[in-house]
């Protein structure tokens, strides 16, 4: 996401609450006060934030009564992201995320309700993807996040030593205990390619408990959409061309109650001996993709449009169709092809263009 506008957005490559006593308090506090605030003033204005979380651009654009509930309102949602990053940041060493990884090869964890909701969310994706979305991808994006910053091109000897040691299928997950037990040591986990979606999700979730029900929360281009805007059909939302970061396609999205996500190498890649590897690696090869596809994902919740993304720039056309289905989910594949952006569209993504 490079950009927020009057006319569309720019779309780029909680399930449960915190349970703080004194966040539960404020919450009830700022619910009084919004239904008061909605009893005396039925007009709706726009409104919109912007600020950096999670090492990207956050932006959040609402409708509310007036500027003191905005305001107050974009305050609680960006304590939430900050909440949840504690949680699932793996540049974090003291994150709830850094720890369990740390804990490898140590016996059952206990961990919070959050981090075991995202984790059950990440196993879902592994099996229905067949291994290609992968969170224990940590000691592969770490290698290849450093070679980015570098310029050094890794070794074969450094992939396989790091890809040897992804493998999801050997976690265990404990719902009754709510532990988890990683044991193989030196794993490492990466919620990379699935927590942007839950942030943004768990944001907007968020808002609609305040009775803010036309809004837009945008996790550096993993969106949560409510509602339309007033006297509209739905918020507009342009995709970028493959492998460009300024021109977008010449159709616009058309969208509401849903979420949306694109993957893409437009800002983050590697080129070596004539190849751009893109910045999605793919956990069953140790390398980064280099097919250079954009794949946008529409789904009902953000978590879900989040890694399906991830996974549909990984794996055959054949697996997208499948996962579109299973998902309910609507995929549009663009690549570049002599200069020209060919289309491949799996679900029902069509009737989302803005007519």
């Amino acid at each position: 996401m490079r950009g927020v506008t009057n006319e569309f957005i720019f779309l780029q490559c909680f399930k449960e609450p915190y349970k703080s006593p004194t966040l539960y308090c404020r919450l009830f506090l700022l619910l009084f006060c919004i239904c008061i605030l909605q009893e005396g003033n039925g007009q709706l204005t726009r409104f919109s934030f912007s600020t950096e979380k999670m090492g990207s651009p956050f932006n959040l654009i609402f409708y509310a009564h007036d500027k003191i509930q905005a305001d107050s309102l974009a305050n609680h949602c960006f304590v939430l992201v900050d909440t949840l990053n504690a949680h699932f940041s793996d540049y974090d060493s003291t994150s709830e995320l850094s720890r369990l990884s740390a804990s490898a090869g140590s016996g059952p964890q206990k961990v919070s309700a959050v981090m075991m909701n995202i984790l059950l969310f990440s196993k879902k994706a592994y099996t229905m993807s067949s291994g290609a979305f992968d969170i224990t991808i940590g000691p592969l994006s770490r290698l290849w996040r450093k070679a980015r910053k570098e310029k050094i091109f890794p070794s074969a000897q450094q992939v396989l030593k790091r890809k040897a040691l992804v493998n999801f299928s050997v976690i265990k997950i404990d719902t009754g205990r709510r532990e988890v037990d990683l044991p193989v040591k030196n794993t490492l986990l990466d919620l990379g390619g699935i927590a942007q979606g839950y942030v943004a999700q768990a944001v907007l979730d968020l808002l609609k408990t305040f009775g803010i029900n036309q809004a837009l929360v945008d996790a550096s281009g993993d969106m949560a959409i409510s509602n339309a805007p007033p006297g509209t059909k739905g918020w507009v939302i342009g995709v970028n061309v493959p492998e460009q970061t300024d021109n977008l396609l010449p159709q616009k999205l058309l969208l509401q109650n849903t979420a949306v996500s694109t993957s893409g190498d437009a800002y983050q890649y590697m080129e070596h001996a004539g190849k751009k590897y893109s910045h999605i690696t793919n956990p069953q090869t140790g390398y980064g993709i280099t097919s250079q596809r954009n794949v946008t994902v529409i789904v009902k919740d953000g978590t879900d449009a989040d890694w399906l993304a991830t996974a549909c720039s990984i794996v055959s056309f054949e697996l997208v169709k499948k996962l579109a289905v299973e998902n309910n989910a609507s995929v549009l594949v663009t690549v570049l092809k002599k200069g020209k952006v060919v289309y491949h569209s799996f679900g029902k993504f069509e009737r989302y263009w803005k007519k």
